[in-house]
């Protein structure tokens, strides 16, 4: 059986709330240690460059978000290819799915890549990056062009990974990618022992070597353990993408990735409205920004332990344990979730001192605006739970649709019609307006059930056809592949 390979787990056997509980944890701990070093890494370049530094991979980071969430769609796509064949214990399905995910994955990242290397003036110039910091910024972003594709790669494989069931792998990596880039930030930019001064670029090379390193020992680690997804010989030819997958990929992974999008533009929007009321509510909303980032992780790490697990069993043909598996991954996201939000407003004043100092007006516009949004990511991680059950089935549209009209439509329309009443609470009272909205819209389309009848539409491959046919006149049965 597949899932009794190494690093592979089978998820549709055993206790739903334990095996879920324990597939979860190591994908948020990854969450949190990438969000960590992104702040870390600010530190080191806020004190040691200043703040045209900052500004400077302030954005970069814009564009290198918009590079990962098309990824991010391709990587959830593939996920749930390698789940549902998991679950039907066909792993050279998996390998198919996997291969030819890595395999668009790096011809799309080197395209990017060179052209974001040659772009990557006017990719700044549309932004309106501030002169003092475009050239820092240059710098920063070209070196990140040239790590892209070892960068997206890792991304891709370790979704890939935590669709046969091993999260462990993962984090481990994460952990490596983490440790070099806190270690080697320091000592590039400011030239310890007998590495250069770089300034800027320094920040940019310890990150691209994370990246690298980082893939390169996961790579090997994948053979030297014989992972699942580990190709050889004619498997090799599955990096090649198929016609077929790709059909899957880009028409599940397209939508996935604007999933992102559309939430990113949407927090540009609000942004803007937020300028709008002078400095100290923009920095308040920032240093509650960064608050709110971790609010999310539980909801995107549940949803996506649930969204694998629920491939799994779907590719089993396990429908009857498909509802117990949404509501643990709601009961337990509710409980994670609820449980930080009690701790960021318990805790708020030195949570925010972090970011604002001594700054009592800032901090008191800060604690108002927290009362009024934290609780609403409750609501938000619930729909983020039912999308990652139906995306395992295949389904994407709907979800998106949803977002796009609850982060646009309800979201912003409240912020008009609300202002002239309420004013700026108008802009903290749309964040529970559209995400519970938005779990209203999810619950409905969840209960009506017609996403259970969708397919992901690959067709069956040619040697699955011939061992089919063999498979009815042996008494074993059809073969599964050996390591």
């Amino acid at each position: 059986m597949a899932a009794s390979r190494p690093g592979a787990k089978d998820l549709t056997q055993g206790p739903i709330a334990s095996t879920l509980l324990m597939f979860a944890v190591p994908t948020l701990a990854s969450n949190i240690l990438q969000s960590l070093n992104g702040s870390i890494n600010a530190i080191w370049v806020g004190r040691f460059l200043g703040a045209q530094a900052l500004a400077a991979t302030a954005n970069a980071n814009i564009i290198m978000f918009l590079m990962f969430s098309i990824v991010f769609g391709f990587g959830m796509a593939s996920t749930v290819l390698i789940g549902q064949a998991m679950g039907r214990r066909d792993i050279d399905a998996a390998r198919r799915a996997f291969g030819s995910a890595v395999g668009f994955c790096l011809v799309l990242a080197v395209i990017v890549a060179t052209a974001g290397w040659i772009g990557a003036p006017a990719l700044l110039r549309l932004l309106a990056t501030p002169a003092e910091a475009f050239d820092m910024a240059l710098t920063y972003l070209r070196v990140i062009f040239i790590a892209m594709p070892a960068t997206l790669l890792s991304v891709m494989m370790m979704m890939g990974l935590r669709g046969v069931g091993d999260a462990r792998t993962p984090l481990i990596f994460m952990i490596v990618s983490v440790v070099i880039d806190l270690v080697l930030n320091p000592v590039l930019i400011l030239g310890l022992g007998p590495a250069p001064a770089m300034g800027i670029a320094g920040s940019a090379t310890a990150t691209a070597a994370a990246g690298i390193i980082s893939l390169i020992g996961l790579v090997a680690y994948t053979y030297a353990k014989d992972l699942p997804l580990r190709l050889r010989g004619a498997e090799l030819n599955y990096l090649l993408p198929a016609a077929d997958q790709m059909r899957v990929l880009l028409s599940k992974g397209l939508p996935m990735g604007m999933q992102m999008i559309v939430m990113s533009a949407s927090g540009l929007v609000m942004i803007g409205f937020v300028n709008r009321e002078g400095l100290l509510v923009t920095a308040a909303y920032g240093a509650s920004q960064q608050l709110w980032t971790y609010l999310q992780m539980p909801a995107m790490a549940m949803g996506a332990a649930v969204s694998a697990m629920a491939a799994q069993n779907i590719g089993a043909g396990r429908w009857d344990r498909i509802s117990r598996i949404t509501a643990y991954g709601i009961g337990y996201q509710l409980l994670i979730t609820g449980a930080m939000v009690t701790v960021m407003l318990v805790f708020h004043e030195a949570l925010l001192a972090l970011f604002l100092g001594d700054n009592v007006s800032a901090i008191a516009a800060a604690w108002h605006m927290q009362l009024r949004v934290s609780w609403s990511f409750l609501a938000f991680g619930c729909t983020m739970i039912l999308f990652g059950v139906m995306r395992a089935n295949g389904v994407v549209v709907k979800p998106l649709l949803i977002l796009a009209f609850t982060l646009f439509v309800v979201r912003i329309g409240f912020y008009h019609v609300g202002f002239p009443l309420i004013g700026v609470d108008a802009l903290w009272f749309s964040y529970p307006v559209s995400s519970f909205t938005a779990m209203l819209l999810a619950v409905l389309v969840y209960a009506q059930g017609g996403w259970r009848k969708a397919k992901l539409l690959v067709p069956v491959h040619e040697e699955e056809c011939r061992e089919t046919v063999n498979s009815d006149a042996e008494p074993a049965g059809r073969l599964n592949p050996t390591g």
